[in-house]
């Protein structure tokens, strides 16, 4: 039997649950991807962190824990892995369902199959691309769909802007002016950046072009502070200086450089660890 929504969704409600497990189940469900390759994953995988589904039950992680278990054991067979490393989301499959025997006295009405027919909710990444047209992602179409496929990618934790520039800055150093859009999906799927290098200069230095003197100096300032640490430092600064004016530190250096906001707060982070206003 081929999964639906509404398959899945009937087992849900079949199978004797507390009412938060019943919740906790259709909110993965809500997440599953009914289309090999949409959000990056395989279909029938939902991708979390543990933090952002505590949020959406608003429960303890201690209580999320004990929900999970519930529904591992039940007829559901949710099971999770976590193949893509410490920090990256869980992967979750009902795996008892995979398989669902026919039900021949259900027929599935037609929006019981809507999230694997509605083309809202296969991954797009169809037509072209045009490297040289907008350098700002959130104004082109691909912003979103970077976002939503980064999820159980490697380049899970990298900013959508700086995945953008990534990409083209690596069609440009290859005089490509136009590229089929799957390509960058291929690209984030290969991503192999460290934490440290996920900024525009150093992608273009390893794509085949050197960094020029400001590209260079935007790297050195960062490197003083980690991108893994950024929320700490973005916090820490806040308290130093107040929030008007770290906004406005951001702001004057990607006018000064004319960097990505992302690429900016790292740099104003850098300098912070440098002039000693916070630590590393």
């Amino acid at each position: 039997m081929e999964l639906t929504t509404g398959a899945i969704l009937r087992r849900i409600t079949q199978t004797p649950l507390s009412a938060a497990a019943h919740k906790l189940a259709t909110i993965i469900l809500d997440g599953i991807a009914w289309k090999d390759g949409y959000n990056g994953l395989e279909r029938g995988t939902a991708a979390f962190t543990l933090g952002s589904l505590a949020d959406k039950m608003g429960v303890p992680r201690q209580h999320l824990n004990l929900l999970l278990a519930e529904l591992a054991s039940s007829a559901l067979g949710l099971f999770r892995s976590k193949p893509h490393g410490k920090f990256a989301p869980w992967l979750f499959r009902f795996g008892a369902v995979d398989n669902l025997e026919p039900e021949p006295n259900h027929v599935s009405a037609t929006d019981d199959t809507s999230l694997s027919s509605e083309s809202k909710n296969k991954m797009m990444f169809v037509g072209k691309i045009e490297i040289r047209a907008v350098s700002n992602v959130h104004r082109t179409p691909w912003g979103d769909l970077i976002k939503a496929a980064k999820t159980a990618l490697p380049c899970w934790n990298v900013d959508t802007q700086v995945i953008w520039d990534a990409f083209r800055s690596f069609n440009q150093a290859r005089g490509n002016a136009e590229v089929p859009a799957g390509y960058l999906l291929g690209f984030m799927r290969k991503w192999r950046a460290k934490p440290n290098q996920a900024t525009a200069g150093e992608i273009r230095g390893a794509a085949g072009h050197n960094p020029t003197p400001q590209e260079t100096e935007i790297i050195d300032m960062i490197k003083a502070a980690p991108i893994t640490n950024r929320h700490f430092h973005a916090s820490d600064l806040c308290r130093a200086i107040g929030s008007a004016a770290y906004a406005g530190r951001v702001l004057a250096i990607s006018a000064q450089y004319g960097c990505s906001t992302f690429t900016a707060t790292l740099v104003v982070h850098g300098q912070a660890v440098l002039e000693g206003e916070i630590t590393r």
